[in-house]
């Protein structure tokens, strides 16, 4: 295991959830884009209160982390709240990413990567996703390291709408905002933040 996945089983490990139980607010609000029966990959998902809302939508959930310790808590949550989904416990960096296979891939502040692996990521999220399917991604700008509520140090791991725009020009882009809102995600993210959102489509 490397000293990435040791810092992250650290975290994980303090009592309660560290994001908090409930989902994403930004992918809440995206609940009238879902439709039950949807094949969907949770990506670096942790702890799973988003996989394990998708999960309650009706959608049939494959959430995968990197962390032991936070998949051992999201399926104690997955139990609380009587639902089923897969759990995969892989190195995103070197998994062997399914091809055309979601209705919708979720990335919710996966910010642990540096500009070179991020570019792959962001390209096997979309190869990850069927014509035709969703991908729901949520971050941090720059400017939230000025706000330091949560998220990554390193400014260069920080989203920028050209950014996103350039990454997934293969998508149609149905959604790309940028703003200020505050957040209460456990004690992981708190307080006022600097987000930006993404709704895309891969075409047809």
């Amino acid at each position: 295991m490397s000293g990435a996945d040791n810092l992250w089983d650290r975290r994980y490990a303090q009592s309660g959830y560290l994001f908090g139980v409930e989902p994403n607010a930004f992918l809440a609000r995206q609940v009238g884009r879902l439709q039950p029966g949807w094949r969907a990959l949770a990506v670096a998902d942790g702890e799973g209160r988003n996989g394990v809302w998708l999960a309650q939508q009706g959608l049939s959930v494959v959430s995968v982390d990197s962390s032991a310790v936070a998949q051992a808590k999201a399926r104690s949550l997955a139990q609380a709240r009587g639902v089923e989904m897969d759990f995969e416990q892989v190195d995103l960096s070197a998994w062997a990413w399914p091809r055309a296979e979601f209705d919708l891939v979720v990335a919710i502040f996966i910010q642990f990567a540096p500009p070179a692996l991020r570019t792959q990521l962001f390209a096997d999220m979309a190869h990850a996703l069927k014509p035709g399917g969703l991908l729901l991604l949520q971050g941090y700008r720059p400017e939230q390291i000025a706000y330091a509520t949560g998220g990554p140090s390193v400014a260069e791991n920080l989203y920028t709408e050209p950014l996103l725009r350039d990454a997934f020009a293969g998508l149609e882009i149905l959604d790309l905002q940028s703003h200020d809102t505050a957040i209460h995600e456990g004690v992981g993210h708190d307080g006022l933040s600097a987000l930006i959102d993404l709704v895309a489509r891969r075409p047809a």
